[in-house]
């Protein structure tokens, strides 16, 4: 249709998480034909460098050439509307919005807009140490007037190696490590927990987990559909 914005998905960070925001686009929107469906553009720039590694000072190799590089290139092919699906990639939110001339969504934003919503006023966070400790998630949380609790320094490194050494390796995720550190947060106070991460967005996919989680990328594949102009089911 003639009034709907192409969606741009800055992508590659990682590749499956990217693969599973274009899955879960095309199965939230609402279509009867092909041409219901949203045009979309995806730039999968897997050798984009590790956004963890330089937040925390582990590596000066910094990806923000590479994906203002990637978001112009979704720019000029005539995209309307940019999807970020990296979490710990908004740590580079300003500067990438800023260098573009399109809206770029903000996964945490409207994640925590939505948790508001509920009513809920303490959430736990799941996410790679660079997303917790840049505060992506906590900045937001304490905008919105909820306090958000993260794992201590050993969940936290469990948390790491669920993303790192399982998901993002193609091997099975230990689901025990995984829930030990939800459990944690819960017994803490956490009404529900956020899967801060697109690598866990997978895993709740793929263990089907439902009550007491939150997944910011469906809430951005849902926003993505509506702010180009489609329909939801």
């Amino acid at each position: 249709m003639a009034d709907k914005k192409v969606l741009g998905v800055l992508g590659g960070l990682g590749p499956m998480s990217s693969a599973y925001f274009y899955e879960m686009v095309t199965d939230l929107t609402y279509a009867e034909k092909d041409q219901d469906h949203l045009d979309i553009v995806i730039s999968s720039r897997a050798t984009t460098p590790d956004r963890t590694d330089f937040i925390l000072g582990n590596s000066k190799d910094d990806p923000l050439p590479v994906m203002r590089e990637e978001a112009q290139r979704l720019v000029n092919y005539g995209a309307g509307v940019l999807a970020l699906t990296c979490n710990t990639a908004h740590y580079f939110y300003e500067a990438l919005q800023e260098s573009i001339p399109v809206p770029l969504l903000n996964i945490a934003a409207l994640a925590v807009g939505e948790i508001a919503s509920r009513g809920i006023t303490k959430v736990g966070l799941l996410a790679t140490t660079g997303t917790v400790n840049f505060g992506i998630y906590q900045q937001a949380c304490e905008e919105g007037g909820i306090e958000c609790i993260v794992p201590d320094e050993k969940g936290q490194k469990k948390v790491m190696s669920v993303i790192y050494d399982q998901v993002k390796c193609g091997k099975p995720v230990d689901m025990d490590m995984f829930n030990s550190v939800a459990y944690s947060l819960v017994a803490r106070g956490a009404e529900i927990i956020i899967l801060g991460c697109t690598e866990l967005s997978v895993i709740k996919r793929t263990e089907k987990l439902t009550r007491g989680f939150i997944d910011p990328l469906e809430i951005l594949a849902k926003t993505a559909i509506t702010a180009c102009g489609g329909k939801l089911k």
